[in-house]
């Protein structure tokens, strides 16, 4: 804006578009006046403006700063105002710039505003009430992302990652560009992004959506305020955050191994169902409130459980108690989209393959348990890493070396055992006599070098083997 222009806005007085104020020392009423621009058509608010005077406005990081952290703090859902100073005949003004609202309504302390003239008179109840239904029959994830283009559309990873693996797992190929196979996914609507084709296939989603990733913390022990281990963020399109969370799960969590009647291998057991740690992961990137734009998904790993905050509660009929059998997404593209290449199911099936994946598990864990509100859901899975140590507690390590020993080569003598177990005889000949005694081995022989041990076919104990931390 030119000084012409902004001396023919002032002329014009403040309108349906544009409020003034003598500086920021009036932000308090000004956040209303934003709040109704984002309620009717969009807006700018002008400080350094007195009547009719450009009267200049003192400029600093930290004025700006604070003007667009009381919008976004106090004004939601949050938005993020386009800021920009002005200077005028050697005058400093600052342009508090806001497009019309996307997610209406938007309160201001719990109050909605709107626009009339150079007005913010509070919206009435039964108007409210009409933009809330409304909105109701929208889905945010297909509405057209503000300030996006096609531009910001990483079309390298759709043309390399998603497209092959579509076109792998329908076995067909894609019709049409790029853009066609967007538009029909509802990832792109007259010619721009919507905020499901930001959130999958944007070169940079948290540029739009600073919260949308995954945060995960490691702990030591069983409770917070313990040491932490580790702190990561998986950042990026909604697939990569789900494959570079799922791995680094699954990369510290324990795999246990226990050696079965009548088998040569090893059966791994994971501490956690493991199409339950990935469909949890997906399940929160697919079904949060990204609307809500100050949470964050939240991961917290301790010893013995994992938790599973997501942003956004249950839609209305929707229990812990029925989520098996009833469905319902908040963010339909996205669901979509995900189901197409098999990140998610798509007939809404991941809940009660979760509590069937519990209730085959061999070590019987104790079944999820979900914590819901109006604003989050809690997801709680249990570990069964325990159950399988008491069940190899009195099984030391040099017992396991054997046992592993004797499961490879078919049996193993006294002398043997003292050499993969850097052992005394005198050890040796107990343990020995141990694992023959617990039924773990078969011993062969009276006395001497004819003696041998091999595996009992009926041993049914466990041994323990770890992969993660």
């Amino acid at each position: 804006m030119n000084e012409s222009e902004l001396k023919k806005l002032i002329e014009n007085d403040e309108s349906e578009t544009a409020e003034f104020k003598k500086s920021t020392a009036q932000l308090e009423k000004a956040l209303k006046a934003v709040c109704g621009f984002l309620n009717n058509k969009g807006g700018a608010v002008f400080f350094g403006i007195d009547g009719k005077k450009i009267a200049g406005q003192d400029v600093s990081d930290s004025t700006l700063k604070s003007i667009s952290q009381k919008i976004r703090q106090r004004i939601k859902p949050e938005v993020s105002p386009d800021i920009r100073v002005l200077e005028i005949g050697g005058k400093k003004i600052i342009e508090v710039k806001i497009k019309e609202g996307g997610n209406k309504p938007h309160y201001l302390d719990g109050i909605a505003y709107k626009r009339i003239g150079s007005e913010n008179p509070i919206i009435p109840p039964d108007e409210l009430e009409r933009i809330i239904l409304e909105k109701k029959k929208r889905y945010w994830d297909s509405e057209i992302c503000e300030g996006a283009g096609l531009d910001d559309i990483d079309g390298d990873f759709a043309r390399e990652f998603f497209i092959p693996r579509y076109e792998s797992l329908t076995e067909r190929k894609t019709a049409g560009s790029d853009k066609n196979l967007l538009e029909a996914l509802s990832c792109v609507k007259n010619g721009k992004p919507t905020n499901a084709g930001i959130l999958l296939f944007g070169k940079d989603p948290q540029r739009f959506f600073p919260n949308s990733y995954i945060a995960l913390a490691r702990y030591k022990g069983k409770q917070e305020g313990i040491e932490r281990l580790d702190y990561k963020e998986f950042a990026g399109n909604l697939f990569s955050q789900i494959d570079g969370c799922d791995r680094y799960v699954k990369e510290h969590v324990a795999v246990m191994s226990r050696i079965l009647p009548q088998k040569v291998e090893r059966e791994d057991i994971p501490e956690y169902p493991w199409f339950s740690l990935r469909e949890l992961i997906t399940n929160s990137v697919c079904h949060r409130d990204y609307s809500e734009r100050g949470s964050k998904i939240t991961i917290k790993m301790f010893d013995g459980r994992i938790e599973f905050y997501n942003p956004g509660g249950f839609y209305k009929g929707i229990t812990p108690e029925n989520i098996a059998e009833k469905q319902h997404s908040r963010n339909p593209v996205i669901s979509k989209v995900l189901a197409k290449v098999k990140y998610i199911e798509e007939l809404g099936e991941g809940w009660n393959k979760i509590l069937d994946e519990h209730k085959a598990h061999p070590l019987k864990p104790k079944m999820p348990e979900i914590k819901a509100d109006e604003y989050s859901v809690l997801v709680i899975i249990y570990s069964t890493k325990e159950k399988f140590e008491k069940g190899t507690s009195e099984i030391n390590e040099r017992q396991k070396k054997a046992i592993d020993y004797a499961r490879n080569k078919g049996k193993i003598t006294n002398e043997e055992y003292q050499k993969i177990a850097d052992a005394a005889k005198k050890t040796a000949t107990r343990d020995l006599q141990n694992l023959v005694s617990r039924g773990v081995f078969i011993k062969t022989g009276r006395t001497g070098k004819g003696v041998y041990y091999t595996l009992n076919p009926e041993f049914k104990g466990d041994i323990r083997g770890h992969k993660g931390t």
